[in-house]
């Protein structure tokens, strides 16, 4: 049973970034203006959906999870530090405590890894 919930939480965890990665391809133009206008260069859209469509893959297959998940950490705190930081206005604040949860979820796989349903497991690493 605990390694189908291991598998279950790495999927619920990596799902919205998966997810994310991919709206971003689908709203691109509408992206890059979002980041522009919180100051942060919209050439920086390209990088953060690679990182989020490919560790989501990478964690939710059992791959190489504690680097996926590490980096899926710092990326949580960095979004909510830059985009959430009005911590005044009730929207930032939910946004910026659920990016800083994520990153702990993510920091229990850094430290836990993956349970046996993962490549990771099966290719002995």
């Amino acid at each position: 049973m605990t390694n189908i919930l291991d598998f279950v939480a790495r999927f619920f965890i990596s799902l919205i970034f998966l997810l994310s990665g991919i709206n971003k391809i689908g709203n691109y133009e509408g992206t890059v203006g979002w980041m522009e206008s919180s100051g942060m260069p919209g050439i920086f859209l390209i990088p953060a959906i690679i990182l989020e469509i490919g560790a989501s893959i990478l964690i939710i297959a059992g791959y190489k999870v504690k680097i996926s998940a590490a980096l899926l950490s710092v990326f949580c705190i960095a979004t909510a530090i830059i985009f959430h930081s009005d911590l005044s206005d009730q929207m930032h604040f939910i946004s910026f405590m659920k990016n800083i949860g994520l990153a702990g979820g993510f920091l229990f796989l850094v430290v836990n890894g993956a349970k046996d349903f993962s490549l990771d497991k099966k290719l002995g690493n």
